[in-house]
């Protein structure tokens, strides 16, 4: 665009529209987000010269949270019709993970219990009782493996394929147990 002031309306426009694609595909105003908003003057260089400016970019980044994973090709493949031109992720997570947590919990404790019970055998003791419990660490699947390419042939009328895959959930436990 001529000026910042083009650059900034044109966009606009075009980010009035790739929303209004993300409403027509089911995405909830509340499930988008605007992530970035940039504007910068692009220059000519010249041997020789200073550079000049010929004119400004506008862009804008949303960061948008899929509820329905199976229709993200959808809404992505709806994204690029209406002009989106840079697509980053998806970085897949748990949505509430506490439930899962909970569960490693437990089973990190049993696991626990059972180390100790071994040992004290070992030792010619016994397990009286748990003296502390500690968590030093926990995964709850928000720290995704970072994007990969998709591979594969495509026709011309498929959506974009995502791949959940699985998240592992673990947590660590430092638990201490007076032996006998």
């Amino acid at each position: 665009a001529a000026t910042a002031a083009e650059a900034l309306a044109d966009n606009a426009t075009r980010m009035a529209a790739v929303l209004d694609a993300l409403k027509r595909a089911g995405v909830a105003p509340r499930d988008t987000r605007t992530a970035n908003v940039s504007l910068s003057p692009q220059y000519r260089y010249a041997d020789n010269q200073p550079p000049a400016v010929t004119g400004y970019q506008a862009n804008n980044s949303v960061a948008i949270r899929f509820r329905d994973i199976a229709k993200a090709g959808a809404i992505l493949d709806a994204l690029v019709k209406q002009g989106a031109n840079q697509i980053d992720g998806p970085n897949l997570s748990i949505d509430q993970p506490d439930a899962a947590l909970d569960e490693a919990r437990a089973d990190a404790v049993k696991k626990a219990q059972a180390r100790a019970q071994l040992y004290a055998k070992a030792a010619g003791l016994t397990v009286s009782r748990i003296v502390s419990i500690s968590e030093s660490g926990q995964n709850d699947g928000s720290n995704p493996q970072p994007p990969r390419m998709l591979a594969g042939l495509m026709k011309a009328d498929a959506s974009t394929s995502i791949s959940t895959g699985e998240t592992d959930v673990a947590v660590t436990l430092n638990v201490r147990f007076l032996l006998k």
